[in-house]
């Protein structure tokens, strides 16, 4: 079995433990590994997949950190680079008694992975290729090494597979800019997952419908629409279904969405190259069924990465 590839952020998430005071009121704060593309690769490896992390991190305590739990988990963590010049990413987050989310993002290695970096990986050893990085639609080196990636992929014909993760407190001032580059890995991917929120934001229909109309329309990818606790639309060949959520009573959400690309990815790399491209409708709907289970699981741990501590491919069955 070849391995997967994911590409993005690799950071630090602050996450402030008083509710209802802000960064500038909180002092006590609780450190997590982060990234989706981090999360993805963790969930993948977890579940007994192959699976390599390209990401950039600072020469620092956090870097390491980071190195160290990938490798806990079995993601080979060769092409996490170490930057000497940049410090590990940040993001501060405090949530708010209104619901809102108090957000600083203090951008550092993550950034900073360039094209020439990730020209040096073999994709050879590869059947398939995730993009799913909040970080990489931002300005910067890794936005030209995530696109140049895509171009490499795509020559070489590996599976793409993308998650726009959209994050509102990154983009509100360019929200037009991410949903230009988002159409480009939609139009070129053969799998992509978006929430409900993302999926209107991108196609700007006013209905979960229109919008899978739209990307009927526009794109040759199987994609997913995650609805909560209203399940997971299909969209497979012009049709929908709905695959109905796993009952749970959440105790975080964090990952869940990451722990639902990793199952959707593990599953598929599984499969032959030729036959990931060529699945049937009954076979996606499978695969669904069994990333809303890793979905589901993932909500009953408080943090992404302690929740696949628990995750395994025996959930499946």
């Amino acid at each position: 079995m070849k391995k997967i590839l994911c590409i993005g952020e690799a950071l630090i998430d602050m996450i402030c433990t008083e509710k209802g005071k802000s960064l500038s009121e909180g002092q006590y704060f609780l450190k997590k590994t982060g990234g989706a593309p981090t999360n993805v690769a963790a969930a993948i490896a977890a579940l007994g997949g192959r699976v390599e992390l390209a990401a950039k991190v600072g020469r620092d305590p956090f870097g390491k950190q980071l190195i160290k739990v990938m490798s806990e988990f079995g993601v080979s963590t060769r092409w996490m680079i170490q930057d000497s010049r940049h410090f590990t990413t940040f993001a501060f987050v405090s949530l708010m008694e209104d619901g809102e989310r108090d957000f600083v993002f203090n951008r550092g290695a993550d950034g900073e992975l360039s094209r020439q970096d990730i020209e040096e990986i073999d994709l050879e050893e590869f059947s398939l290729v995730h993009f799913g990085s909040a970080t990489a639609f931002l300005p910067g080196p890794l936005q030209a090494a995530y696109e140049g990636l895509l171009h490499i992929a795509l020559e070489k014909g590996l599976f793409i597979s993308f998650d726009p993760n959209y994050r509102h407190l990154l983009f509100h001032n360019n929200k037009q800019s991410f949903i230009d580059q988002s159409w480009i890995f939609l139009q070129s991917c053969h799998f992509f997952k978006v929430s409900d929120e993302e999926a209107l934001l991108i196609t700007g229909k006013p209905t979960i419908e229109e919008a899978a109309l739209l990307f009927f329309e526009k794109t040759r990818a199987v994609f997913s629409v995650t609805l909560a606790k209203e399940g997971t639309l299909l969209g497979y060949e012009g049709k929908t279904s709905v695959i109905p959520s796993i009952p749970v009573v959440p105790v975080d959400t964090t990952g869940a969405g990451d722990a639902f690309v990793g199952a959707v990815l593990y599953q598929l790399n599984s499969r032959s190259d030729a036959a990931m491209k060529n699945l049937s409708k009954e076979s996606w709907e499978s695969i669904i069924l069994n990333a809303n289970k890793a979905g589901a699981r993932t909500c009953e741990w408080l943090g992404a990465m302690e929740a696949f501590k628990h995750l395994s491919s025996d959930i499946f069955k």
